[in-house]
């Protein structure tokens, strides 16, 4: 089997995917803009051979490196990335070189324009938010006239919490529209709630191998757009409302042979889409969680997804299981702030959970923040506990 992974070194952990691929007996071969020196041992020793082009931007380089590894190994049976900013590119190649795994062209509206997502979500049965796809100022006055301040408005394609505003008055509104990009937007009523994620590793007849949710405590928007603090744990024990939801979204997507980050809110106060507690729809991911979030999955289920993915991959089943249940945190600050317990403080006080620390990379810090503190807790409640130690600033 032949399986070209794009973009193997970012983020960083990703040469555990290739790592355990070429350990099922696949061969793995990797495109990147990287230089093949800069690259890491593990990685290195972890890819049959490696194409280097000068951008990842550069489709046509890419094309050729593609065309490359054909002429050299033969058919290529899988391309991925694992990145949510390279989906339509990965869905194109495989087009291009009849590569029948995965995403095709005609798939990308639904798996990434927000506003096409909540076609499927409502099939699934989950209530999404009001939207109106941004235009002028009447009409979003209109929409806003119906559903009140705050909104949110994102691109309706887009990665993450990347461009995304909260807008609070006229005046934002105003400014908004004399400031946004070239790029459609989408503008969402707000709602109040807990960020809760559906992680699924789904094999070829759509059913899950591994299960796994992640909880938002600071909200990514708000650290892209305001500069703050990041905080979110993985949690091995998956509440069954957001399990049932999990399933019905990657049925109604129709999802084989994925890894997928499924978002909804909890509803933290009764409004206008349910009650309290209620579960209520964000937006899919056809991915792995972002940056490290694989990492935490194995440190909370004494588990390795890595491994888990690439048995699906290559035998559509894993015999890899799960050893214990338990929480892990990941907890990010900036540089600039200044915070009531010191690094050496926050180690000495974690030291029997610490997991790992240190920076963030460079090109995820806009989002998660500088410097990481990653610990594993028995419960939900001692990790959120650590967050505030973690995050909690002086006053100044």
């Amino acid at each position: 089997m032949n399986f070209i992974y794009i973009s193997p070194n970012f983020p960083e952990n990703h040469w555990n995917f290739c790592h355990q691929l070429k350990l099922n007996g696949v061969t793995v071969l990797g495109i990147g803009d990287a230089d093949y020196d800069s690259l890491t041992d593990d990685l290195k020793g972890s890819m049959n051979e490696y194409y280097k082009v000068s951008s990842l931007e550069n489709y046509e380089e890419v094309f050729r490196a593609v065309a490359y590894f054909t002429f050299r190994y033969g058919k290529i049976d899988w391309l991925e990335s694992n990145n949510e900013y390279w989906l339509e590119r990965d869905a194109k190649l495989r087009q291009e070189f009849h590569i029948t795994s995965g995403f095709q062209p005609e798939d990308m509206d639904l798996v990434k324009f927000k506003s096409r997502m909540k076609e499927n979500y409502i099939k699934a049965g989950i209530p999404v938010a009001r939207y109106h796809m941004v235009d002028n100022f009447e009409g979003c006055k209109s929409f806003i006239d119906e559903v009140g301040y705050p909104v949110i408005v994102k691109p309706d394609n887009g990665v993450g919490a990347s461009d995304t505003h909260k807008l609070k008055n006229d005046e934002d509104l105003v400014f908004f529209l004399e400031h946004r990009m070239d790029v459609t937007y989408i503008m969402e009523e707000f709602i109040t709630g807990e960020v809760q994620t559906y992680d699924g590793i789904i094999d070829s007849k759509g059913e899950p191998m591994f299960e796994n949710g992640n909880v938002t405590i600071c909200d990514l928007m708000e650290a892209v757009s305001l500069n703050g603090n990041s905080a979110f744990y993985e949690r091995s024990i998956l509440p069954e409302e957001i399990r049932k939801a999990g399933r019905a979204v990657v049925k109604a997507f129709g999802v084989k042979s994925r890894m997928v980050h499924l978002e909804f809110f909890r509803l933290s106060k009764d409004q206008y889409l349910g009650k309290k507690g209620d579960i209520v729809a964000l937006e899919v991911n056809m991915r792995p969680s972002g940056g490290i979030s694989p990492t935490m999955m194995n440190w909370a289920n004494g588990t390795d997804v890595y491994k888990i993915w690439a048995d699906m991959i290559a035998f559509d089943h894993s015999e890899k299981k799960c050893d214990y249940q338990k929480v892990c945190i990941f907890a990010s600050r900036r540089d600039e702030r200044q915070y009531r317990l010191s690094m050496d403080e926050v180690r000495q006080k974690y030291a029997s959970h610490l997991m790992q620390e240190g920076r963030v990379e460079e090109a995820l810090s806009g989002a998660m923040a500088d410097y990481m503190f990653i610990a594993l807790f028995d419960t939900e409640e001692d990790a959120r506990a650590f967050t505030i130690d973690v995050l909690y600033e002086k006053d100044l």
